[in-house]
């Protein structure tokens, strides 16, 4: 019996394990340690950014973005619809409410041309969102040109949300870089993994030094632990860390395995009439995290759930695009701008095996069960 054919697993390698023995050895256990400040030190240079702080997850990195830009009841956050519900839950942490805007059809990404419009209507009104938080979908970066202008025009922050993104550029401009802070995820499915975790990367170094305070319970240096404020326990592990340091040394060649795993996939499916997937945009190189296929139901003769099913039926996981926030119950009373785009999208997309780990005859064998799906 063939094995399981997951998503995206983590590529664990003798690297990973031999630096996780390195930091136990180390017996550096704790959330701080060597390992951690190695961690942030390349992730600072691989980012293109002044500093970077190693948290415990995407989640925390995004919530403490927004504290560290003031953001608290009453004001709004702007935000992509197309996302994981973590973007939308780290604004509610705050207080805040979130207002989602629609995707643009290349990327997927934040529409800017919607932002625009949407800046431009609340400036009129006096209520401009506190911060924009731009999410990179699917291992690629939003169209940064348009709406750092769009936001710049009324001084509104900008946080990107590169949870998935981390190797990708925009016009030749790291993922990571382009808001005042940038926040990444290294969860178990993303292109490098620490377990759990994420970070804070950011070119202002004070910015980043009140990340680390604030994530590790905001205590002052004091003997009888001073706490003048309320903090977080957010800090990454020394442990977890190492695991992280050895694939971050390997990423390009991680991004090329998902990138021909990508190519792959165009090659053999986007000749059925029915079956396009999520391109690369013109100023764009994505780390292709994930390769998305777009349905045309009537024209292929067989829908993404059908699809879905049928590979899962084999033993392979396949996912829908993310449903749109606008559409969760729990953001159903959040103001959207547009969201038709979006809707569609998770309507129609499936979302494949991706993983650096995919060996080609697996690959082979999603792509010869997905032409079955269709044959019916």
């Amino acid at each position: 019996m063939s094995k399981r054919i997951y998503l995206s697993p983590p590529d664990m390698t003798s690297a990973e394990r031999e630096a996780l023995l390195r930091a136990f050895d180390s017996n550096w256990i704790a959330p701080l340690g060597p390992e951690v400040n190695a961690f942030e030190r390349e992730l600072a240079e691989r980012v293109g950014v002044a500093d970077a702080a190693a948290l415990s997850s995407g989640t925390a990195a995004l919530h403490l973005a927004l504290v560290l830009l003031d953001v608290a009841p009453g004001d709004e956050v702007w935000t992509s619809t197309l996302t994981f519900a973590a973007t939308a839950n780290a604004i509610r942490y705050t207080g805040a409410t979130p207002v989602f805007i629609d995707s643009e059809r290349e990327t997927w990404n934040m529409d800017p041309e919607l932002l625009a419009e949407g800046l431009r209507e609340a400036a009129t009104k006096g209520r401009l969102p506190k911060a924009v938080v731009v999410v990179d979908l699917y291992g690629q970066c939003a169209d940064y040109e348009p709406i750092l202008a769009a936001c710049k025009q009324y001084d509104i922050p900008v946080v990107e949300d590169a949870a998935e993104a981390l190797g990708a550029t925009y016009r030749g401009r790291a993922a990571g870089s382009f808001g005042v802070i940038g926040t990444l995820s290294f969860n178990g499915n993303k292109i490098i993994t620490t377990s759990g975790g994420g970070a804070l990367v950011a070119d202002d170094p004070a910015l980043v030094e009140r990340a680390r305070y604030l994530a590790s319970q905001a205590r002052r240096p004091a003997a009888h632990y001073q706490h003048d404020e309320v903090g977080y326990n957010y800090r990454l592990s020394n442990l977890l860390a190492a695991l992280g340091r050895a694939p971050l040394g390997r990423l390009d060649a991680l991004i090329e395995r998902r990138r021909g795993i990508h190519r792959r996939y165009r090659e053999a499916l986007e000749r059925l009439e029915g079956v396009e997937f999520l391109s690369e945009g013109p100023h764009h190189r994505s780390n292709c995290r994930l390769t998305c296929a777009l349905i045309d139901e009537e024209r292929l003769g067989a829908g993404p759930d059908r699809i879905r099913e049928h590979l899962e039926q084999h033993d392979i996981e396949a996912r829908p695009v993310w449903k749109p926030m606008h559409l969760q119950p729990a953001y159903a009373s959040c103001r959207v701008l547009g969201g038709g785009l979006a809707n569609d999208l998770y309507r129609r997309g499936l979302c494949l095996p991706s993983g650096s780990t995919l060996e080609p005859e697996s690959q082979e064998r999603v792509i010869d069960l997905f032409r079955e799906a269709v044959d019916g």
